[in-house]
């Protein structure tokens, strides 16, 4: 059996990923088993390779020289001399204060948890679990699971903190923060020979190094913190950053994911903003033109992201963005091509914001990463990205003045904080094909429903998931990620389908786990209808992820929006033989059970009562509620990477060969009652009746009576 499900993973890998993709892993995997990327990628001491090892024969190689040239010769960044606007009202003790915190040997990882790590942090330890990992290996032979989320080893050497300095400098002149940048750089490279320990296992890690290196430098080039010696110092670290991510590209391609193009953008920006190195040209043309390809592969044409992730999104839409405004002030401008993109994924965005609190669904993989922390809203906050987007497009404003312009200050400075602003109302109901992501709104409430197909590497097992929101809260929710290398059930335990809002069949996945970030027999997702009627909104979807099973099972799932806030959501799973199928359903922690003898919740939030209730058409079966469960994953719920929170997990299970579960979110008022053959809900001024087969939907109009009756098998 095991030998058999091997040879159909193997299968799934040739068919979604290709031949070609499959013999460079293998091949890949027997250069680092074999020893032979040490040979390829050598690690050496930093005296070894001086800066004249790096720059053009014509460059003087002297530190005063150097220092010369590249002032007269530097290329254009994002700004030059940095006068900070005064009264924007944005937050500036708070920026001062983590900069001191810093400074003090506390650092926050993933934007959201503070970390006691001394000063310059501990570049070797994972502060979560107090583990270190020497650098007395080459990184090839470093494994990426173990002892330790190699991602609480890599968060500090992002040197996020970096734009900390330079923003608390803009408001403070306190040169403290410029020192600071120093020590952080020669600190780290005196703790990081090249190509020896965990720090150098990754291309993306070096770009988004490589990124805040050069925004920290730039900041502080006319300071005399800036020696010729550490300006030497600094090109040295670029050039061996931009070469180790150049000489393991190849990897990051056939990723097909974000490293393809956060690493071609670590090489261009190299080659960009240093032309004296001897490989600029080189990483020049190459991250262009790998840059110019992705954003037409990865950026869909209904704007969404191939990686079906928002947190992977607003990644690379950070990259581009940073890359479009480099080129713009170097006149080497990206094509219409790369901006048509950038368009059409800030429009999908802002369909799904919630323009007053900047919240979206947290769907697919979330692991912390935020290109251009450069502002003081919320990690969960979107509109300092979408503002960014809007205005490199059409240099305007999409939102009202507030904290999220900080971002327009830095890349197009203080003249873009005057911009005019432009009212675009949002779509209440929206359908994006390629993300397989349905929008439906109502009065104060709306949900978003995933299903549809995959084309690229998924991340989540969701399809048919469902977000719901009312008043602003996201009441009904997706767990997000919290740890990719935990121990047990936290391996990546949350982009399982349990942990969304959907069925599960047999306590099995809708795919296939191939390795923790690879699934294998991909799902896919069918729209069956979407329509607006006479009030009525409703949506039907199904996905094949289960008929991979000994005896297939279909689960469809019927969602209704009626009388503009009460939402009824249908779904039928069928199969020939007996399964255990399971509802699961994570709601914000707040619901409380009034009655336990009753499968209903209720949620009080501005002296409004919203009511959740749930059972199964042909039977009374009691939910199961938990929260923050030790053992499981179930009620959690991850907004940041690596911090998680209680959430109400609510489940109802059924053994059978079919079963039909029905769930309410809406009117405390509404009433659901059993009849012969199945249940009615009694609305305001709607009824439906539901049975094994069909949804019989009434309303009683001022001049005749509307029914409309739906099939949900």
């Amino acid at each position: 059996m095991k030998i058999n499900r091997k040879i159909n993973s193997l299968k799934s890998l040739l068919r979604h990923f290709g031949l070609r993709w499959v013999f460079f892993r293998i091949g890949y995997a027997l250069r680092m088993r074999t020893g032979l990327m040490r040979w390829l990628i050598p690690a050496y001491e930093w005296h070894e390779r001086p800066l004249r090892y790096w720059i053009k024969n014509q460059i003087p190689y002297n530190p005063e020289g150097y220092q010369k040239w590249r002032f007269e010769n530097q290329p254009k960044f994002l700004f030059d001399a940095i006068i900070f606007p005064a009264n924007q009202g944005w937050d500036d003790s708070g920026v001062l204060k983590e900069a001191d915190h810093y400074l003090a040997g506390i650092t926050r990882y993933f934007s959201k948890t503070d970390y006691q790590t001394g000063f310059p942090p501990a570049w070797l330890v994972d502060p979560l679990r107090n583990t270190f990992i020497a650098t007395d290996k080459h990184w090839s032979q470093i494994p990426d699971e173990g002892t330790c989320d190699i991602k609480f080893i890599w968060e500090a050497s992002r040197l996020a903190q970096i734009y900390t300095l330079v923003r608390a400098y803009a408001r403070a002149q306190d040169d403290n923060y410029p020192a600071a940048f120093w020590q952080v750089l020669e600190d780290w490279m005196q703790k990081n020979p090249p190509g020896m320990g965990p720090n150098w296992m990754c291309g993306q890690e070096a770009t988004l190094r490589l990124i805040a290196l050069c925004f920290g430098y730039y900041a502080f080039k006319d300071h005399p913190q800036t020696t010729p010696e550490r300006v030497s110092q600094f090109t040295i670290l670029v050039a061996a950053l931009a070469e180790r991510i150049y000489l393991n590209l190849g990897y990051a391609i056939y990723t097909r994911s974000n490293h393809t193009i956060s690493e071609s953008f670590g090489i261009w920006l190299a080659g960009t903003l240093f032309p004296e190195l001897k490989n600029a040209q080189k990483y020049k043309k190459l991250g262009k033109q790998i840059l110019e390809k992705e954003a037409s592969r990865q950026i869909y044409a209904d704007g969404s992201y191939a990686m079906l992730s928002l947190n992977y999104q607003r990644f690379v839409l950070h990259i581009y963005l940073f890359a479009m405004r480099i080129g713009e002030l170097n006149n080497q401008k990206f094509s219409f091509t790369v901006y048509q993109a950038v368009e059409r994924s800030i429009e999908y965005l802002y369909t799904l914001v919630d323009p007053h609190t900047g919240q979206m669904p947290n769907y697919g993989s979330n692991d912390g990463a935020l290109v251009l922390p450069i502002n003081s809203c919320d990690y969960t906050d979107y509109r300092p990205l979408i503002q960014l987007g809007y205005f490199s497009i059409h240099q305007k404003r999409i939102f009202p003045s507030g904290a999220w312009d900080e971002d327009l200050f830095w890349l197009y400075g203080a003249e873009s904080l005057d911009s005019q602003v432009e009212k675009m109302p949002q779509s209440s109901n929206e359908l994006f094909l390629n993300a397989g992501i349905t929008k439906i709104s109502g009065q104060d409430t709306r949900a978003f429903i995933r299903c549809g197909p995959v084309q690229d590497r998924p991340s989540h097992a969701d399809q048919n998931h469902m977000d719901i929101w009312w008043q602003g809260r996201n009441i009904a929710m997706d767990a997000g990620t919290y740890l990719y290398s935990g121990e047990g059930h936290w391996r990546n335990g949350l982009a399982s389908t349990q942990a969304h809002n959907t069925i599960t069949v047999d306590q099995q996945d809708q795919m296939e786990k191939f390795s923790r970030f690879i699934w294998v027999n991909w799902s896919q997702g069918h729209l069956l209808a979407f329509e607006e009627k006479d009030g009525l909104k409703y949506w039907q979807g199904q996905h094949d992820g289960y008929t991979r099973l000994k005896d297939p099972v279909i689960h469809k799932r019927t969602v209704l929006l009626i009388e503009a806030q009460n939402w009824f959501v249908i779904d039928h799973v069928s199969g020939l033989s007996e399964h255990e199928f399971r509802l699961n359903w994570l709601l914000d922690n707040n619901f409380k059970q009034p009655d336990m003898e009753k499968n209903i919740l209720q949620l009080e939030h501005h002296s409004q009562i919203f009511s959740a209730q749930f059972g199964l058409l042909d039977n009374e079966v009691p939910i199961d509620i938990l929260s923050a469960d030790e053992t499981s994953t179930r009620g959690w719920v991850s907004h940041y990477y690596g911090h998680k929170a209680p959430a109400k997990s609510v489940q109802l299970t059924k053994r059978s060969n079919q079963a039909v579960f029905w769930s309410f979110f809406g009117n405390e008022n509404s009433k659901i009652s059993p009849t012969g053959e199945g249940i009615s809900l009694q609305l305001e001024d709607w009824t439906i009746h539901l049975d094994s087969t069909t949804i019989r939907i009434t309303a009683a109009g001022n001049t005749r009576e509307m029914v409309t009756q739906l099939s949900i098998n």
